[in-house]
């Protein structure tokens, strides 16, 4: 008797366990960031949501230019709202107490692939705070 009221209470708080770890869902930093995806960057979240310009020259090629990558994304802010901005590959764009950069994208371009938006991902850098 006391055995199987001891299992049905260790079963009871096993499912209790797992209704409350399952709710929220921890978000991604900021070093392998998919379109669509929010990431906490250091402070602020962020989301990439759509490639504005990809011109990197290819890895398996000469180019006079090495070209860039700039990036439409989103700031989630604290209040709920949804602030628009854009990055570029390798600058510092302001944002809330400071400044995000854009590290890096892969995967590197080449010539005799093409680069779906779902192949990409980002690394993100934030600056600032108090």
């Amino acid at each position: 008797m006391m055995k199987t009221a001891c299992l049905a209470t260790l079963g009871a708080l096993s499912l209790s366990a797992c209704a409350a770890t399952g709710a929220a869902t921890p978000l991604a930093d900021g070093s392998d960031v998919a379109l669509g995806q929010r990431a906490m960057v250091d402070g602020p979240i962020v989301q990439p949501v759509e490639i504005l310009e990809d011109s990197r020259c290819p890895m398996n090629a000469r180019c006079v230019w090495a070209g860039r990558v700039r990036v439409k994304m989103v700031w989630w802010r604290g209040n709920g709202e949804k602030q628009p901005f854009e990055v570029t590959l390798g600058e510092s764009t302001p944002l809330a107490d400071g400044a995000i950069r854009l590290e890096s994208v892969r995967p590197e371009k080449r010539t005799d692939v093409t680069l779906k938006p779902e192949d990409y991902r980002f690394s993100f850098r934030f600056d600032g705070g108090i």
